[in-house]
């Protein structure tokens, strides 16, 4: 398999799976275990990066309104709503800066191909969303203490086969938060982190990259972009119509058959 054929391939499933309740690291990692992916780890660390940032993108672009209005409210230097609503963002990140800060090296080491721990990570996210599916009234607002459970939510999705989107949402939905408010939040929260985290790896010079990656690169990118703009379009109405459930069934199925390939059963 050639390397833009994988970059796409690995495009298209952080593009999916970045905005779906079922775990885009996750998924990222069996995608590479089940294509052989002998990349050593700059390189790999490399196509990370760019994907995630094509997720990023994609995600302002939908809530580029959103995303104006949170700016606005930073340098406005009045507590109105959009300054509350930035308040709110910055602080459902600082459990997720953190963890990643503390705890770097640890993480890092989780995300190599680690179908087992990524198996019950995925049981767990499909738990998850089986329970707030059944959630009922959520009507309310993000208020600041369920910004800050949100965010530890989001800390704890750092693990590989967590959904990110699957834990922050249905922790917002079992919080008896307005679903649409939910998605909306949690895709919103996310954005500073990822940019935040680009940034530091591209800063820490530990990322190289040669003339050779520079197709894949980009190939993987505009896949990732591409599927993300779908994902999170249908997402939004998904999490709007309780639907939750369907995916609980799905990360239920790859949870099995990734414990099954970790311990040798298949």
């Amino acid at each position: 398999m050639s390397e833009i054929v994988k970059a796409i391939i690995l495009g298209i499933v952080q593009g999916l799976t970045e905005f779906l309740p079922v775990s885009s690291s996750g998924h990222l990692e069996l995608a590479k275990y089940f294509m052989a992916d002998t990349s050593v780890a700059d390189q790999s660390m490399l196509m990370t990066v760019m994907l995630h940032g094509a997720t990023a993108l994609s995600t302002m672009v939908i809530f580029r309104k959103d995303i104006l209005e949170i700016l606005k409210g930073l340098f406005q230097f009045k507590w109105n709503e959009e300054s509350i609503f930035s308040a709110k963002i910055i602080l459902s990140m600082i459990p997720a800066v953190f963890v990643g800060l503390a705890f770097e090296k640890q993480i890092e080491a989780l995300f190599d191909q680690q179908l087992l721990l990524v198996g019950i990570m995925l049981a767990l996210t499909g738990l998850l969303l089986l329970l707030a599916d059944r959630a009922k009234n959520t009507d309310k607002k993000v208020g600041f203490g369920h910004a800050i459970i949100i965010g530890i939510s989001q800390a704890i999705a750092i693990l590989p086969g967590i959904s990110r989107s699957g834990a922050t949402i249905s922790t917002s939905v079992l919080l008896g938060i307005d679903r649409e408010r939910a998605a909306r939040f949690s895709f919103l929260m996310v954005v500073p982190l990822i940019i935040g985290k680009i940034a530091k790896d591209i800063l820490s010079g530990d990322i190289t990259y040669s003339s050779d990656v520079i197709v894949p690169l980009t190939a993987g990118f505009i896949a990732a972009f591409i599927t993300g703009l779908v994902a999170c379009t249908w997402m939004i109405k998904l999490v709007k119509s309780s639907k939750l459930s369907y995916f609980s069934v799905y990360c239920f199925i790859v949870a099995a058959l990734a414990i099954a390939k970790s311990t040798g059963v298949i």
